[in-house]
């Protein structure tokens, strides 16, 4: 058999640091198994078997407990909120105690749960398989092993480097453990529990210096996490003084925001669209004070604002007009290849009329959590459409789009909304959206605030991108450093 060689793969479902401590210590533990027994098997050698779980329908009662993945959290499962089914075939689905159910799709796909005093008759979902443990095999070996990287590399080489676990019944069964007497294992398993037994003092070192490795990496990235939360907090600081008077100068030759204000009301009023008027800004209603040429208006006031919408999905096409959907708001940008979606174009003009979008217009997304994800409509996209979870803010002065873009970003006046919505989201109504307070300057000064607030944030973008930069560098550290710890010498062939 070629050299066993492990990897430290940063999985996204687990940041808990005592967690990938735990990981860590295991492998080490595998390790060292490996080497000293030099007896390498395949998975279903330890095991009974595999099985894929029962499919059907949760309901509120019926003659079984039904454990789902959704059920399973942090390890733990409160068993008086898991639905029921009614199985026709408890033989084959039956969970008993130190069953190991695995998940094998979802953002947790390879993620384990060991069963423990599960209620009378109670069984398990399809998308979970179960492995259950040899009369010669301790089952919290076995959970041991489904905790360390030496399983997890394992799973995501079988996705073709894509760094995704991958986990089906066969792949499960095909995985390497190193085999040994189960009074070993069970030491082992006191090992990974943090106990002290004579005769491993090696190992103990060995799991000492990795794990003083990952605390000394870990340092640095929580201090490069604190440096990315301070320039996020300097940027919003950026925003906060250009919104309030404090980033530029004021030149007294600009023409006053009231006259621009003036100005996009006469011309709204020779459109002849008539709008319900929005309830004037009270004294008491504004938070903070702003130089004498601006004026606090509402965001209606000045932007023509729509919601979007959802057509059939016979409207949808290979080849049409772009059409957004929340997911295409990416870093405060509109990302378009990322799954892109059309519509028809009879649908855009006739249906979907009322949010036609263009370049300049803004979305803002309106169903959260999160809320506040904006972006301007690039040149790229000379028309679009969006869903209904967004609305456009198209400026009545087109000049104005990135003024109060940035407005926006900064977030504020969108978390002093009250969002409640149903089912944990949070909404925002079209006419909340219209309702918003904005600061607003003279035309000349809102381009001149623009202009700073671009050149300072391209300076905490730079140093944003040296620190991304020195996290990539650290993990790539730590994971150099545990490549060794993490190698194998293995001679023998698997033994099936």
């Amino acid at each position: 058999m070629k050299d066993l060689k492990f990897e430290f793969v940063p999985l996204t479902f687990i940041s808990d640091k005592g967690e990938i401590k735990k990981q860590i210590r295991n492998t080490l533990i595998l390790i060292y198994l490996f080497e000293k027994y030099n007896n390498p098997v395949r998975l279903e050698k330890l095991i009974e078997g595999t099985q894929y779980g029962y499919n059907a329908s949760a309901l509120q009662s019926g003659n079984n407990k039904f454990l789902r993945i959704s059920d399973i959290h942090e390890s733990k499962v409160n068993w008086e909120t898991v639905p029921f089914c009614n199985c026709d075939d408890e033989e084959t689905y039956l969970l008993k105690n130190d069953d190991i159910l695995i998940a094998r799709t979802g953002g947790t796909t390879g993620k384990s749960f060991k069963i423990a005093n599960p209620p009378k008759d109670s069984i398990y979902a399809g998308y979970l398989i179960r492995i259950r443990a040899k009369a010669t095999v301790n089952p919290d070996y076995l959970y041991l092993f489904l905790h360390s990287f030496a399983y997890w590399s394992q799973i995501v080489n079988l996705n073709e480097r894509n760094f995704r676990p991958k986990a089906n019944a066969e792949n499960l069964k095909s995985l390497i453990i190193p085999e040994c007497p189960k009074a070993i294992q069970d030491e082992a398993v006191l090992i990974s529990q943090g106990q002290k037994i004579k005769g491993y003092e090696d190992l103990y070192a060995e799991i000492e210096t990795a794990l003083s490795e990952y605390d000394k990496a870990q340092k640095v990235q929580d201090l490069l996490i604190d440096q990315l939360t301070q320039l996020e907090n300097l940027n919003q600081a950026i925003l906060q003084e250009a919104l309030q008077g404090q980033l530029v100068k004021q030149n007294p030759k600009d023409e006053p925001a009231s006259e621009l204000l003036k100005r996009i009301k006469s011309e709204k009023l020779k459109s002849g669209k008539k709008e319900k008027p929005l309830p004037p800004i009270k004294p008491d209603e504004i938070p903070f004070e702003i130089p004498e040429s601006w004026v606090w208006c509402r965001l209606g006031e000045i932007a023509y604002i729509t919601s979007g919408s959802t057509p059939s999905k016979d409207a949808f096409v290979e080849s049409g007009i772009p059409y957004l959907k929340m997911y295409n708001l990416r870093n405060q940008e509109i990302d378009f290849h990322y799954k892109p979606q059309y519509i028809k174009e009879e649908v855009h003009n006739g249906q979907l009329k009322r949010c036609r979008a263009y370049p300049g217009d803004i979305l803002m997304n309106i169903v959260g959590p999160p809320l506040g994800k904006i972006a301007i409509i690039p040149n790229s996209l000379p028309e679009c459409n969006f869903n209904q979870a967004a609305v456009l803010i198209r400026p009545y002065t087109k000049q104005m789009n990135y003024y109060i873009n940035y407005f926006l970003n900064e977030k504020s006046e969108i978390n002093a909304i009250n969002t409640k919505g149903i089912a944990g989201q949070d909404n925002i109504s079209v006419t909340q959206a219209q309702s918003i307070r904005i600061p607003l300057p003279p035309l000349s000064e809102q381009t001149r605030i623009v202009a700073e607030i671009e050149k300072q944030l391209a300076k905490t973008k730079q140093l944003k991108e040296h620190v991304i930069a020195n996290q990539h560098a650290t993990e790539q550290l730590l994971k150099a450093l545990l490549h060794g710890a993490f190698e194998v010498e293995e001679k023998e062939a698997v033994n099936n």
